[in-house]
């Protein structure tokens, strides 16, 4: 019997047993390019095949729970913008939602309808990322300039209007820090035209690719009731035909309005591969720039007005608990909310995406090639930090 453990990244192990057979214990991370930051991957292979995966997490914990415990109201909202720093608008949004319905607080309509707005223009932002990258990972490095491309539009309307290009800190309880630059909209409307017009060099170059359809149709397939046992949620779920969105099925910000409602599609597909993953990401952007449109249709209609609530100047949220949770990018995002009647949370306990999606590659590998798990893994589109928070 013969036990090898290899180490790639962070190195070797141990060598141990005498020969009789193949199975080897393979460490994929924390640091190999292969995975999406510091996640690690104990695979067990019988040659080439994945017998078992186990996603090892924590390697980059910062503790962003116990630390919301030791922070007022508006200072949690900084480190809430920060686990999944690809979707940071949205991440901010779940913390002043539950603190506003704990105070009845009624938001500005104004704010209401920017908020959506920039909600659905980090969304796409964050898709670019995954759209680029992914094809990246399997060999195809001209979609990601196309990629990054659009995402600069985007990114220099949102830093104009916030001051962040990635961190955006422009929620605040009651509303939004501040009003809108003069001529914003119409700038956002130019950026959101020219994204549109880009999104088809990704059917192009990636969906029209025999290489890429080839090592990701049938590829990872994830069953609906798989992802419902491990509470996967998002694009990953709906490719499975999981036909979820809370945007459409518990409407928050603007969602519910006739203007959005009639906008709003929820894309799925019934494979629940890897390439029904992408296509689902590709769709969700072209619908997110839609909602975009119907947001600065609306806005133009409103008349000037306040964006936010004047709040006093030591904000203690009344005593009692509430459940936020919101359609993020990536899945739902859930936000525990108990207070004692403090200035700080008594607990704020997170639920993120990444994390619950990532424990499906469980069930993802098992039986798979080595060679694919790249295409499955790159096609689960998480962020490492929102898996350890």
């Amino acid at each position: 019997m013969r036990e090898t453990t290899v180490g790639i990244g962070a190195g070797a192990e141990n060598f141990t047993g005498a020969a009789g057979t193949t199975d080897m214990v393979l460490n994929i991370g924390p640091q190999h390019p292969a995975t999406h930051g510091v996640l690690r991957l104990r695979l067990l292979l019988d040659g080439e095949r994945i017998v078992t995966a186990e996603p090892v997490i924590g390697y980059m914990h910062r503790g962003a729970e116990k630390l919301f415990e030791a922070r007022d109201y508006r200072q949690i909202i900084m480190l809430a913008n920060r686990h999944d720093w690809l979707s940071a608008f949205s991440n901010e949004l779940g913390v002043v939602l539950g603190v506003e319905r704990m105070l009845g607080m009624e938001v500005p309509e104004r704010a209401v309808w920017i908020r959506t707005l920039l909600a659905e223009l980090n969304r796409v932002l964050n898709h670019l990322m995954f759209l680029g990258s992914y094809p990246l990972e399997l060999g195809g490095i001209t979609p990601v300039f196309h990629a990054f491309n659009g995402r600069e539009d985007l990114q220099h309307v949102l830093e104009e209007a916030s001051g962040g290009r990635m961190h955006y800190m422009f929620n605040r309880v009651g509303g939004l820090k501040e009003d809108l630059p003069a001529g914003w909209l119409g700038r956002v409307r130019t950026a959101v035209g020219v994204v549109r017009s880009q999104l088809p060099v990704f059917e192009d170059l990636v969906l029209g690719n025999d290489i890429f359809r080839a090592r990701t149709a049938g590829v990872g397939v994830l069953t609906a009731a798989q992802a419902q046992a491990y509470g996967v949620s998002g694009p990953i779920a709906r490719a499975s035909g999981l036909d979820l969105d809370l945007r459409r099925d518990e409407p928050y910000l603007a969602y519910g309005s006739e203007e959005l409602r009639q906008v709003l599609t929820v894309v799925t597909r019934e494979e629940g591969d890897c390439l029904a993953r992408f296509e689902c990401l590709l769709e969700q952007a072209h619908n997110s720039l839609d909602l975009a449109d119907a947001c600065l249709d609306k806005l133009a209609t409103l008349a000037p007005g306040p964006v936010n609530q004047r709040l006093p100047k030591v904000l203690k949220a009344p005593e009692g608990s509430t459940y936020t949770w919101t359609e993020n990018p990536l899945g739902i995002n859930g936000y525990y909310l108990v207070s004692r009647g403090d200035k700080t949370p008594w607990r704020l306990k997170l639920r993120s995406a990444s994390f619950n999606n990532v424990q499906a590659l469980t069930e993802l590998l098992p039986g798979t090639l080595v060679a694919d798990m790249v295409a499955i893994l790159g096609s689960m589109f998480f962020v490492v930090g929102d898996i350890d928070k």
